[in-house]
């Protein structure tokens, strides 16, 4: 039964990621249309996006794709959840290929099998079982975990003004604030007093959200997308099992499954090649 449930949560973890990348895709087209938008200028920034219908149309995918993952957090380690999301930029990099109708890049094309054979090695590792469900993690070095992304995400928004990178800047900064997200959003789930991570999930969700579409003005879906996606999936990897003890099985399973980590990311790094931007 433990087993099924994992396979279960695995499988709403796919389709989430689905959802959300088509998601992005489409936010980035309608964000991309529209006149600047400013952090500065936080209510007219929303009023442009909730008036465009294929932007709206776009976060109610979102939407739908976090409610899947919600559930599948609430069934599984958070470390296996966020895996399937690194995989998952193997299909953003597709769909983005055929929205702009041109052929996927060697870099594009080999990224995205990277990411395919790395979803191949979880699904292998789990034949074994998952074990233990883990620990629930002590307060304080989570709350310092968190604390500790949200001050990164602010240094590299500064740097930027340095650099002048700023389309990676929003992808980075977003991707380490959607980490925040995920991570409380696990938390959460385990309910009781820790509910009150509920407060960081939405912060960390909606300053996330708001970067990106920025960044959207900036850069193309994969490179943004693509940067937060890959910050989102590897530091709540590293947070499951520094922080909350998620188990790994032993002998060649365990290998497997380190290395499934391991290619998934890698796979999300070669997707995610910032492109040039163009200023803020």
């Amino acid at each position: 039964m433990h087993v099924l449930r994992i396979a279960v949560a695995l499988v709403l973890a796919l389709a989430s990621t689905l959802v959300l990348n088509l998601a992005y895709l489409r936010e980035q087209g309608a964000a991309a249309a529209l006149p600047p938008l400013a952090l500065r200028r936080p209510l007219a920034s929303l009023h442009l996006l909730l008036s465009d219908r294929r932007w709206v149309g776009g976060f109610a995918m979102e939407t739908v794709g976090f409610g899947l993952y919600v559930v599948a957090l609430a069934l599984a380690p958070l470390a296996l959840v966020q895996s399937v999301g690194a995989g998952g930029i193997g299909l953003l990099a597709v769909a983005s290929a055929r929205r702009a109708r041109r052929r996927m890049t060697r870099r594009e094309a080999v990224g995205a099998a990277v990411a395919v054979a790395g979803l191949a090695c979880l699904g292998v590792s789990l034949s074994g079982g998952v074990g233990g469900g883990g620990t629930n993690g002590a307060i304080a070095p989570i709350v310092a975990w968190l604390g500790g992304s949200v001050a990164a995400a602010m240094v590299v928004r500064s740097s930027a003004r340095r650099s002048g990178d700023w389309a990676a800047s929003y992808g980075i900064a977003g991707g380490l604030l959607f980490s925040v997200g995920d991570i409380s959003t696990k938390l959460a789930t385990e309910g009781g007093a820790r509910i009150a991570f509920v407060a960081s999930l939405v912060g960390g969700y909606v300053l996330g959200t708001a970067l990106l579409q920025l960044g959207y003005q900036r850069g193309g879906a994969l490179t943004i997308a693509g940067l937060a996606t890959l910050l989102s999936t590897a530091l709540p990897i590293a947070a499951g099992t520094v922080l909350l003890g998620e188990p790994i099985p032993g002998g060649a399973l365990g290998v497997l499954r380190i290395a499934a980590f391991a290619i998934v990311v890698a796979g999300a790094i070669m997707l995610a090649r910032p492109e040039m931007s163009r200023g803020r």
